[in-house]
């Protein structure tokens, strides 16, 4: 006797069709093509969310040292001297801080050079 699935299939299907949805001709309406279309895209997906981690730590990183740059420090000698000075204030502050707020980033930054 021939055994066709039906519902489990169907809904499996679905599944897959609606987290292709929007994509574009075959790759959002046919079966096959979307499987693997949405297995590439949850794959990019969790990959991506480590690599923004890593991405915006950079750019506070570019962020600081062109800010100690401009007090006449460099990046690492900046962080050594903050954390020699105890001041607990993470990159993504400092970065904000470096862009928003010059003069205050100034204050920290003479703090950080009077501990090198």
């Amino acid at each position: 006797m021939r055994i066709k699935r039906g519902f489990k299939a169907r809904r499996r299907r679905n599944k897959v069709l609606k987290l292709a949805k929007g994509f574009r001709a075959g790759r959002g309406k046919l079966f096959r093509t979307a499987a693997d279309s949405v297995d590439k895209a949850l794959n990019y997906a969790y990959r991506d969310r480590r690599q923004r981690k890593r991405d915006f730590r950079r750019l506070w990183i570019v962020r600081i040292n062109a800010g100690a740059r401009m007090n006449d420090l460099s990046y690492s000698k900046l962080v050594n001297g903050l954390k020699k000075a105890s001041v607990t204030l993470d990159r993504k502050v400092l970065a904000e801080l470096a862009l928003s707020d010059p003069a205050g980033f100034s204050k920290i930054a003479a703090l950080a050079s009077q501990q090198i």
